[in-house]
């Protein structure tokens, strides 16, 4: 075996320093990438060309590329079309309905980025627990498994897979086509769906109630329906006399009554006013509340209460203005702040209402909460004002704002595209990321999309991230740290048959995927992976497939960003997804082998 060289200690410093980074998370995990692609050149252990190769290889714009096309499904409105037969089919069972929509969520899932499918179901599952009375509990898990093995259904389902051609490059191994995973990706699913309907009872949280039982969780989801109704009142003429100044901020205090809108002397309305705007003599303001609460208000406080709205009918008209629910996305940049650092009344012109967050209500301090992500917030603004601030994109929208946000229209052309792109790959064999970015560019050419919109959709993070790891696989292959490490493995476990070696390969990439990114674990896991099949005369493009696929088996924390993204609506907790993943996890890792000794007679 080749000795440890200097080489090959400084890469494996920098993959433990970059693992350790990932795990405690003290910087985020695209500059770890970015420090990683500009230390390595700095050490001599890559060429500069090959330290920024990364950001122009076919795997990072083959993402992009499906992030715009997923985007763009979104904006259609192509998805929200699939439910409502799945629904008709589906009637009024649990069962069936997990069935449906985990199938509908897999098959776009094996097309764009799970975590995308996995937001643009989120509105129409939370719809359907309310409608139907299951717990949410029940559907969403499910729902956001699927997605993840959905993933795993073609060669653009996820990030590894994408990144998989690209790493055999290097050791002049045959690339996969298309759908060379499909029957595992198939077997993985059909397998995950069936763990839930004959086990969910079992590993999920109130999987024990019926779909006929009241379901807490639901009712105490539905913010719109706990915070009350629109009322107009007015404040008597004396009411700044003798006392010190009422803010906006006070009366949600005292009340836990939200003013929407108030009139500043002599006649100028102020929609959604900042929490420290006082409140004036003489003066009308519309506010939302339980009536109890507006009672004690109107009582204590003097205030004379209207009988409907007068002065703000037109402006809180039901055509003008409204209620949503809102959850922080992974993404958001809002994550870590508090709505006074984001002065969304300032900014957006939206008042918050209520924040929802692990089981509970907060409607009292809500400015002074600190926003994590899961938590579900209910908005009121102009139709206008939440537009600008979906498109933000800092929020998830998850009731439904105005159908002039949404383009239906184009509908025809998104599913025209991606089929294009389909075709490209499975009949003209042109390279993946010209196929996909040719789908992408087409609709933002018949304006399914704009230039603008394509790049917001973009997580440059995950761009960032995946560029700058690639580097780093080269420099552990390039060093012989990928092969020291292969015969120092195989030298521990001995002589083992190649399927036994793949299992092992197919833990160590779950237990990575567990604590860093896919993509990271998949970077550092393949160049090692193939020089341990090489030096044990197995596979090497089957190991290198192994770690592509078992890099998506990330059930058993909430650290996916589909489980991150689940885990407030869903109200779930960490033992929730240990109890459920664990199970989700053994079935595919013994389904993933079985197919794979199967079909590939390993």
């Amino acid at each position: 075996m080749q000795p440890l060289t200097l080489e090959m200690i400084l890469v494996m410093s920098i993959i433990g320093v970059a693992v350790f980074l990932f795990i405690v998370e003290w910087v985020r995990v695209d500059v770890v990438a970015i420090l990683v692609m500009v230390g390595l050149p700095l050490l001599h252990l890559v060429t500069p060309k090959e330290a920024f190769v990364g950001l122009s290889s076919n795997a990072v714009v083959s993402i992009i590329a499906v992030i715009i096309i997923g985007a763009g499904l979104d904006k259609t409105g192509v998805v929200n079309r699939m439910v409502a037969p799945l629904l008709k089919i589906a009637g009024n069972s649990a069962s069936r309905i997990i069935i449906a929509i985990c199938l509908a969520v897999a098959t776009i899932s094996s097309f764009m980025q799970n975590v995308g499918a996995a937001a643009l179901f989120l509105p129409a599952v939370q719809r359907i627990s309310r409608t139907l009375k299951i717990p949410i509990s029940r559907l969403l898990m499910p729902i956001g498994f699927s997605a993840i093995l959905g993933g795993t259904v073609t060669l653009v389902g996820s990030s590894p897979l994408i990144l998989l051609n690209d790493l055999l490059v290097p050791f002049n191994l045959k690339p996969f086509d298309l759908f060379d995973v499909t029957p595992i990706g198939l077997a993985l699913v059909g397998s995950g769906i069936a763990v839930f309907i004959f086990f969910g009872r079992f590993i999920l949280p109130g999987g024990e109630k019926g779909p006929a039982e009241t379901d807490a969780h639901s009712k105490s989801n539905e913010l719109s329906s706990q915070m009350g109704d629109l009322h107009e009142v007015h404040t008597p003429p004396d009411f700044t006399l003798y006392r010190d100044p009422i803010t906006v901020d006070d009366l949600r205090r005292r009340y836990l009554v939200n003013v929407i809108a108030l009139v500043a002397p002599p006649d100028f309305k102020i929609l959604s006013p900042e929490p420290g705007t006082e409140i004036r003599s003489d003066v009308d303001i519309a506010v939302c509340g339980k009536e109890k609460d507006i009672k004690r208000m109107v009582e204590q406080e003097g205030m004379k209460l209207k009988k409907q709205l007068e002065t703000f009918k037109n402006d809180l008209a039901e055509n003008s203005s409204g209620t949503v629910e809102a959850v922080v996305s992974p993404r958001s940049s809002l994550a870590g702040k508090t709505i006074n650092q984001v002065n969304m009344q300032k900014r957006f012109g939206v008042t918050p209402l209520a924040i929802y967050r692990e089981g509970e209500t907060y409607r009292s301090e809500i400015n002074h909460m600190v926003l994590r992500v899961g938590d579900a917030i209910l908005l009121h603004g102009e139709w206008k004002r939440l537009q600008t601030l979906h498109a933000e994109g800092t929020l998830l929208f998850t009731t439904p704002i105005d159908v002039e946000l949404m383009r239906p229209e184009k509908a025809v052309f998104a599913a025209l595209w991606l089929l294009i792109a389909l075709v490209m790959i499975l009949v003209f064999k042109i390279q993946l990321s010209v196929c996909l970015m040719t789908g992408a560019i087409g609709m933002v050419v018949t304006r399914v999309l704009s230039i603008d919109e394509a790049y917001h959709s973009v997580d440059w993070r995950t761009i960032f991230l995946l560029g700058g790891l690639i580097p780093l696989g080269i420099a552990t292959e390039k060093t012989g740290t990928a092969a020291w490490i292969a015969h120092t493995v195989l030298g521990a476990i001995g002589t083992v048959q190649p399927i036994v070696l793949l299992g092992v390969i197919g833990l160590l990439s779950t237990l990575f995927t567990l604590v860093i990114s896919n993509v990271g674990a998949t970077v550092l896991l393949v160049p090692l992976v193939v020089n341990m099949a090489i030096a044990a005369n197995a596979d090497p493009r089957m190991a290198a497939l192994v770690v592509g696929l078992a890099t998506s088996n990330s059930f058993i924390l909430p650290t996916h960003q589909v489980n991150a993204l689940y885990m407030g609506p869903g109200h779930y907790r960490s033992v929730d997804f240990i109890k459920a993943g664990t199970v989700i996890s053994v079935n595919f890792l013994v389904v993933m082998l079985l197919m794979i000794y199967c079909f590939y007679g390993v």
